[in-house]
């Protein structure tokens, strides 16, 4: 990816289908959005010290659900430790 991901409509409704499907609840928006950033700029993985809203294999796993329902790749969310 170049430069700084760019908050778009596209980006949006994804972290609104996260929402809308109780990935993550709307406190959590953020967090849809970093993922709906990453996933449609086609990143292989986020890395989050995140461990209550992104980290989880259940979340990663609802994440990723969604992405295939809305047409995108899955994509890996780990901790920083499981990536050094």
């Amino acid at each position: 990816m170049s430069g700084p991901a760019r908050l778009t409509p596209e980006a949006d409704r994804l972290r609104d289908a996260y929402l809308s499907y109780g990935v993550v609840g709307l406190a959590s928006g953020n967090d849809a959005l970093h993922v709906a950033l990453a996933t449609i700029h086609g990143a292989d993985v986020v890395a989050s010290w995140n461990f209550k809203h992104l980290v989880p294999l259940d979340k990663v796993r609802g994440f990723n659900a969604v992405n295939l329902l809305e047409g995108y790749s899955p994509i890996e969310i780990r901790s920083p430790r499981e990536l050094v």
